[in-house]
């Protein structure tokens, strides 16, 4: 396959994952400052864009974090290249190019995602609205993976698509997580309280866990359960010992399609097994913070050599 295909393919569905990822990161900051007591919210919509990595581009545009502010940079500012309206463009755009490598459901799923998006996101969005147009977004995406796991075939079309997927999910699961752990609780002393407990059942509803993490646990909700789900169980579809074995799986299955074992793979290989050799109180112990920023840094490490070992960039 060429280059310019394979990195269309890749970030299509890096930049439809992300725009999900963002919508779920935004909601899980909004739930989280709606349990705050306090009057003032501004810290938890700083570490929103804080986590995001959006902080630099907010900081030139605004002098401080309201959650108008916050809410409109990160789904609609044209000022934004990592909107969620900007990716979404960027995964048409991609879908586009590689449009003849798609099946028509793809390409339908895709281009109706960002009309209708295109549409929800004309006008500034209120808090008041903002439940239903991150709940749209996180639809409209589905849809897509959807057509994807319908109508294509399991070659390395598919591969390109599934890594860009696994790639973006890892990434931001870990920084959903980060963005519990980074500058949300007030103080240490709030850790163990109804509100740190509150803040992490948010983290399970943003990823989509809430039900599942109870039937494995029988109701059962501590942080350490909680982050273990999220960081280590492969049953998981979020949690990032899932999605290091998909991105395993497919890189696999591209040096059977090429005869050829790539140097992304030994990374890949390499992340699993700090993975499977951690314990969630390992990880704690050593610093959840710094587990996941080490793992995000990581995953952007392998992302880039991928790029390099299949000759595509976005």
């Amino acid at each position: 396959m060429l280059g310019k295909t394979a990195g269309g393919l890749f970030w299509m569905f890096r930049y439809l994952e992300r725009a999900e990822n963002t919508a779920r990161l935004l909601e899980a900051g909004w739930r989280m400052a709606l349990t705050r007591s306090a009057d003032d919210g501004s810290n938890e919509w700083q570490s929103i864009i804080t986590t995001a990595g959006m902080a630099q581009g907010y900081n030139e545009k605004y002098d401080s974090y309201t959650s108008g502010n916050v809410v409109n940079y990160m789904l609609r500012d044209r000022d934004n290249p990592s909107s969620i309206m900007a990716t979404i463009d960027q995964a048409r755009s991609n879908a586009r190019t590689v449009r003849t490598a798609l099946s028509s459901e793809v390409w339908e799923a895709t281009n109706e995602c960002w009309m209708v998006l295109k549409e929800e996101l004309a006008r500034p969005v209120s808090e008041r609205n903002l439940h239903d147009v991150l709940a749209t977004i996180r639809y409209r995406t589905s849809v897509v993976r959807g057509a994807l796991h319908g109508t294509m075939l399991r070659n390395d079309i598919f591969s390109f698509a599934r890594l860009g997927t696994f790639i973006e999910r890892a990434d931001n699961t870990a920084r959903i997580l980060d963005v519990k752990y980074y500058v949300l609780l007030p103080s240490a002393a709030f850790v163990g309280t109804n509100i740190d407990n509150a803040q992490w059942e948010v983290i399970l509803r943003s990823v989509s866990a809430e039900q599942s993490y109870r039937w494995l646990n029988a109701g059962d909700t501590s942080p350490l359960g909680i982050a273990e789900f999220l960081i280590l169980d492969e049953r998981m579809p979020r949690s990032l010992a899932f999605c290091q074995s998909q991105i395993d799986k497919h890189l696999h299955q591209l040096e059977q399609e090429y005869g050829a074992r790539q140097g992304s793979q030994a990374l890949s290989e390499k992340i699993s097994k700090r993975l499977s050799d951690s314990t969630i109180s390992s990880i704690f112990q050593d610093g959840l913070h710094e587990f996941l920023r080490d793992f995000i840094d990581d995953i952007h490490k392998l992302s880039s050599l991928i790029e390099q070992d299949f000759r595509f960039t976005g």
